[in-house]
């Protein structure tokens, strides 16, 4: 059997990583991160400090795929028709007519998300887990490709509404952007220097070829001693000691759909332990409900994290390679 993965795959991943490439300088990482997302028909929450790129990121990767793409700006006093869309009575036609929100996009920037009202937030939670939007009792079904990246700005708390952890768990990956480098901040002053590489970026991926990659991606392989590796991480986040509450079913699936985009974009068609340990981080750390004195501390939900990589076995080379 091949151990290639497929061509399809690498060519929309190998595509999308270099366009983003020419305008974000580095964040290789992160860049995977919100590939793998799109492949798997995920969502990603990016938390960092206002200007380390996050929304220039995004406008980059929604630029390299030839999708509709739409941006929410919350604010407190955003509403979730404003979301979702509205019917409204047409005088002239004598009846109500709907019309959509920006949520009827195939890539959607949920700019500041935590700066809306619980109500507004919770207008997400349909359309992120079910593909759809019920507006007065109709359901709509969402475009296919969909993807909501929300941002949010970890420091200020002052006109906030944290994200409950039911909102949380429908994002499938949470990363961050990070300062740059000295070199890299050097190389990002030189290439903005006379003007944006973003305004030049034109789309090198069209809807039906990131379909077909989509697809495509759960034929990977993962042999049932890789399943139990998965659930082993998963359980032992429900026991360790600072964890009020661990990684649900929900996350277990995020967590094996992770791991099979990792070796995707790796160019192999079969799951190894380092895809799960490298999907650990991005998919687990904010499944985590920690006790009141873990939570002050910095980095304590990656620590677990990687206390418990460490803790549980590893299945040996021959579990994956014996397809």
């Amino acid at each position: 059997m091949s151990t290639q993965v497929s061509g399809q795959i690498t060519q929309v991943y190998n595509k999308i990583k270099e366009n983003i490439g020419k305008v974000i300088v580095g964040k290789s990482d992160t860049i995977d991160m919100l590939i793998v997302s799109m492949l798997c028909g995920g969502h990603v929450l990016l938390e960092d400090v206002p200007g380390t790129g996050k929304t220039v990121l995004i406008k980059s990767l929604a630029a390299s795929v030839s999708c509709q793409y739409k941006r929410i700006q919350f604010t407190p006093d955003l509403l979730p028709s404003d979301i979702t869309g509205v019917n409204f009575f047409n005088m002239k036609k004598s009846e109500f007519e709907f019309v959509p929100g920006p949520i009827f996009a195939n890539i959607v920037l949920a700019d500041e998300i935590n700066r809306a009202t619980p109500k507004t937030q919770s207008g997400l939670l349909e359309c992120m887990e079910e593909i759809q939007a019920t507006i007065d009792g109709k359901t709509f079904k969402l475009a296919q490709p969909f993807m909501v990246i929300a941002t949010q700005n970890p420091v200020e708390s002052m006109g906030t509404f944290p994200l409950p952890e039911a909102q949380l768990d429908r994002f499938l990956m949470k990363g961050k952007m990070d300062y740059p480098t000295h070199e890299e901040g050097v190389a990002i002053l030189t290439r903005f220097d006379r003007e944006s590489p973003l305004e030049t970026l034109t789309p090198v991926v069209t809807a039906d070829e990131l379909l077909e990659a989509i697809r495509e991606l759960p034929k990977i392989y993962i042999n049932r001693d890789m399943m139990s590796y998965i659930t082993s991480i998963i359980e032992k986040t429900r026991t360790y000691p600072k964890v009020l509450l661990g990684v649900s079913p929900r996350g277990a699936l995020s967590l094996m759909k992770a791991s099979k985009g990792y070796a995707a974009i790796a160019g192999r068609n079969y799951v190894t332990p380092d895809d799960v340990k490298r999907a650990a981080h991005p998919v687990l750390d904010h499944r985590l409900t920690l006790e009141n004195a873990a939570r002050i501390k910095k980095n304590a939900a990656f620590e677990i994290i990687e206390d418990i990589l460490g803790m549980v076995t590893v299945p040996t080379e021959s579990v994956f390679e014996n397809r």
